[in-house]
């Protein structure tokens, strides 16, 4: 069912204690609504749709308003799986689901989710339809659960594996907002000095008369090629975000571009270890689940964020179809370190293959942590340096001309 069947309607119902409750609900239709409410135990007291023209309409932002995180449905996964085990069927809880959650666009997905479930299908193929909404890895490991009947084990699994995610995310935002921050607000500062400031100094110069000096010859001409060029930058910069957005997950452009992560000076060993964290936290999780390897390696190769990754996966992918070791691929690519490789070996052998990936995943969790935290103190320092160099330049650009004023004057 699309989403645009899906209405809004305000209900008063008494409890299994006689008293009125009030609340509002989605559903296609004011008979869905009050048998869901029956099925919660509820008796309808009135039922109203709630007009949502005008000035009430909802206001949406295109790619904000739509948006489900990642964190939404980690939250989602670990109140479904709460729910579940503690008996409630998964209609009423999904039904449950829709209704608190604070984000619309994932409470209209659960909607649809209930509703596909309610009409037959299984709970991990009324997930896959909303592929933007819930991954491929939540998808695979919900269809086993079904299949071994623990669903909400599972669901554990991914809740804890998806808040794992978002810590490891969060850490790495909070260490680069600062530093991207302050150099963006110094490049604003610096256009600014250059567009609106130096002309002012130029042009009083200039009526004073003399040979200005060196530095502030340099800024004079930086401000005139700006002046100049700002409109071909803008649309430039337009142009590259417009570029990259369509290209960033064509595989010729990251067979070309993710490699180079790799090889950064600073950051290629943060993007490497956060990509190891991820591939064996989400492969781990995979295979505790009773997902078949195969389809686990192709699921978190693709998961991982980089191709030389994701190449890595398919290489061990094709070993074990062969019937080959998991971890002897491995080794053959540099992205993996060593300890890696021995750790996977090892469970392998002992049939702990899930914990053993638990452990290096955690392992690279701290790794990157402690990056992030060497990286910033690294940033912090270099950017006023760097800043303060550059101000300073164009300070003393400004006023050395200032000095030889009274000299002119005579």
């Amino acid at each position: 069912m699309a989403a645009t069947d899906i209405k809004k309607f305000d209900y008063a119902v008494r409890d299994t204690h006689g008293k009125i409750q009030k609340g509002t609900i989605e559903a296609p239709s004011e008979g869905a609504v009050a048998h869901r409410l029956k099925e919660m135990g509820l008796a309808p007291v009135s039922i109203t749709e709630v007009k949502t023209g005008g000035l009430q309409a909802e206001i949406k932002i295109p790619g904000l308003s739509d948006r489900i995180k990642l964190k939404d449905v980690a939250v989602m996964s670990r109140q479904l799986a709460t729910m579940i085990a503690s008996g409630l069927s998964l209609l009423r809880a999904l039904s449950i689901l829709a209704e608190q959650t604070e984000n619309p666009a994932l409470a209209r997905v659960l909607q649809e989710v209930r509703n596909d479930v309610e009409a037959g299908s299984s709970f991990s193929a009324s997930l896959s339809k909303h592929d933007k909404a819930f991954p491929p890895l939540m998808v695979n490991m919900v269809r086993a659960g079904e299949v071994g009947g623990f669903l909400d084990d599972v669901l554990e699994s991914v809740a804890a594996n998806f808040e794992a995610e978002v810590k490891l995310r969060g850490k790495v935002k909070s260490a680069m907002t600062y530093p991207v921050v302050v150099f963006v607000i110094a490049i604003l500062a610096v256009i600014g000095m250059l567009l609106f400031i130096v002309p002012v100094f130029a042009t009083m110069f200039a009526d004073l008369g003399g040979e200005l000096p060196f530095l502030t010859r340099i800024l004079v001409m930086m401000s005139d090629g700006l002046k100049i060029g700002i409109v071909p930058l803008i649309v430039g910069i337009i142009a590259l975000n417009v570029f990259w957005t369509k290209n960033k997950n064509r595989v010729e452009f990251r067979e070309k571009v993710e490699p180079v992560y790799l090889r950064l000076p600073v950051f290629g060993q943060l993007i490497q270890k956060i990509a190891i964290a991820r591939f064996t936290r989400n492969l781990g999780a995979m295979v505790r689940s009773g997902v078949p390897i195969l389809q686990a390696l192709d699921i978190v190769g693709q998961a991982s964020g980089n191709i030389v990754i994701e190449r890595a996966a398919k290489d061990v992918r094709e070993s074990v179809r062969t019937g080959n070791s998991l971890a002897k691929p491995l080794a053959q690519h540099e992205v993996f370190p060593p300890m890696v490789v021995q750790m996977m070996a090892v469970g392998e052998d002992t049939g702990a293959l899930d914990t053993m990936l638990d452990k290096v995943a955690d392992f690279y969790d701290q790794e990157v942590e402690a990056t992030t935290e060497a990286l910033t103190s690294l940033i912090e320092p270099l950017m006023i340096a760097v800043l303060g160099g550059i101000i300073g330049f164009m300070v003393i650009g400004l006023y050395m001309p200032i000095f030889s004023v009274f000299s002119l004057v005579e």
